[in-house]
């Protein structure tokens, strides 16, 4: 597991684990585009974009090179006509698979029912 491990700035901290994952995921889309990506991949731009909903293709674009650059999304280009590009998750993302499940199943017990229009917030998004 050594090389697939991520740098931290904060070593020997107790809360430094912590701190750290929340780096990788802890931004608004990213959870989100692991989620997708877990539950469907490879998946292209637009279909990635479709899934998660909510996002511009620039946030997304933005979200996808910084999760490329923590190693935990790669792109690949598929050289069909046309040319288009596929992104996956890499073995380090996948390992992220218990903690998204663990936000979601946090989230189902404590968060209000969106589907109860009485407890529905309208979504805010990037665009």
């Amino acid at each position: 597991m050594g090389d697939d491990r991520l740098a931290v700035w904060c070593a020997g901290e107790e809360w430094c684990p912590v701190t750290a994952t929340a780096t990788v995921i802890g931004k608004k889309w990213h959870p989100a585009i692991v989620h997708r990506l877990l539950a469907a991949e490879p998946l292209g731009f637009n279909a990635l974009q479709a899934e998660v909903g909510g996002i511009s293709g620039k946030v997304l674009s933005e979200a996808l090179e910084d999760l490329e650059e923590k190693r935990i999304v790669e792109r690949r280009v598929v050289e069909q006509k046309p040319v288009r590009v596929e992104y996956s998750l890499t073995d380090l993302g996948r390992s992220l698979e218990p903690v998204v499940a663990a936000m979601g199943e946090w989230g189902t017990r404590h968060l209000e029912d969106a589907a109860d229009p009485e407890n529905a917030v309208e979504a805010v998004t990037d665009r």
